[in-house]
């Protein structure tokens, strides 16, 4: 597994939405904005409603491959961005966990591959 750099960490821990993005069986990509949570041991947790019922988890189960991307605008003059583009393979999990009661009993874990950060340095 890949590790993140502290201003990774530390840029993914101020951040609360990204989109995930999964493929179909068909081939065809589906990208959905998410809730993710970094986790201590460098994967991430991306949590939903009805998470078991959706078409990002029924992809998951064919494929685990998965993308996340972060990102967000830090300035428009001058024009800065930043962000976060994790490339992973995807932990399909069912039972308790601490994201919260709002959330359903199944979560995805990332275990990240490829990780490629911008904007981050300042």
């Amino acid at each position: 597994m890949t590790e993140f750099s502290e201003a990774e960490r530390a840029y993914l821990k101020s951040q609360r939405l990204g989109r995930l993005a999964t493929v179909s069986p068909a081939g065809q990509p589906q990208a959905n904005p998410v809730g993710f949570f970094p986790q201590d041991d460098g994967t991430i947790l991306v949590g939903g409603y009805q998470m078991g019922r959706s078409k990002k988890w029924r992809n998951l189960q064919q494929n685990p491959k998965v993308a996340l991307v972060v990102d967000d605008i830090v300035s428009l003059r001058p024009w800065k961005v930043r962000g976060i583009d994790v490339r992973g393979d995807a932990e399909l999990l069912v039972g308790p966990h601490e994201l919260g009661p709002h959330f359903s009993e199944e979560v995805i874990r990332i275990h990240p591959r490829r990780i490629h950060s911008w904007g981050l340095e300042d």
